[in-house]
């Protein structure tokens, strides 16, 4: 079992498998509730940078909130990746951080483009829709050279990333990708079709481990990681559109 989300890889259930009751071991319905969970506290969080900025109009008072969240969300999705056991504690503060973050970055693009933030929201959860459907129609197969292939593109992704970041620092940057032309959106149109891919990969995780009777806790670090693809799915989708926008 292969998934190309860091917070979840092939070791994990293998790792953690205990002989415990059935009603201790991991459920689907289980982690779809912490999931929901996890989101409301996402969005709780998100409404305060949101009416924050929109009530200040001053992009340095969000500012502070959102690296904090970038800074102690990092920590904190490490810290759950290293002691999964932790998840049910680390994985609501992680996501009430990253909730800072995309409540403040959405609010200052939808000033900038009005209506975009909808226009994300509505897309993302089409596509985790879509894409549900999909997996439980058996429209798409996590099968191992599907795995393989989102794997390798998200580590190419993930490398692209940390070489623009690197440059970024000496005032350099790789070129178009970044840009509202062609290959610009045709480089973010690739990402968010990646980034949704993982999602099929995460539910056949998330299905795996119900299925193989882990303990109870991994519902909370499956949710955690169902959460991670999210919020780079939406995150992705709102790029998308502003280089669409700006093209207006």
């Amino acid at each position: 079992m292969r998934t190309a989300n860091p917070a979840l890889n092939s070791n994990t259930f293998e790792n953690h498998r205990l002989t415990v009751e059935r009603a201790d071991v991991m459920s689907i319905q289980g982690t779809v509730n912490r999931v929901a969970l996890l989101f409301l506290l996402s969005l709780i969080a998100a409404s305060w940078t949101w009416t924050l900025y929109f009530t200040t109009a001053s992009t340095e008072a969000v500012m502070p909130w959102m690296i904090g969240g970038a800074i102690g969300g990092l920590i904190v999705a490490i810290v759950t990746v290293v002691k999964k056991e932790w998840a049910a504690v680390t994985a609501p503060i992680y996501c009430v951080l990253e909730g800072l973050i995309l409540g403040g970055l959405s609010s200052i693009l939808e000033a900038q483009f009005p209506g975009i933030v909808i226009q994300a929201v509505g897309l993302t959860f089409g596509i985790l829709f879509c894409l549900l459907m999909a997996y439980k129609t058996g429209l798409i197969k996590a099968t191992e050279n599907f795995k393989l292939g989102v794997v390798a593109a998200t580590g190419g992704i993930f490398l692209i990333y940390m070489v623009s970041y690197i440059l970024g620092l000496f005032g350099a940057t790789i070129p178009y990708i970044h840009e509202s032309g062609l290959i610009g959106i045709g480089f973010s149109l690739f990402v968010v079709v990646i980034a949704a891919l993982n999602l099929v990969l995460d539910f056949d995780f998330i299905e795996s481990g119900a299925a193989s009777g882990a303990p109870k806790f991994m519902e909370w670090y499956a949710a955690f990681g169902l959460m991670v693809t999210l919020v780079w799915l939406y995150i992705e989708v709102l790029i998308l559109l502003v280089k669409l926008r700006s093209r207006d």
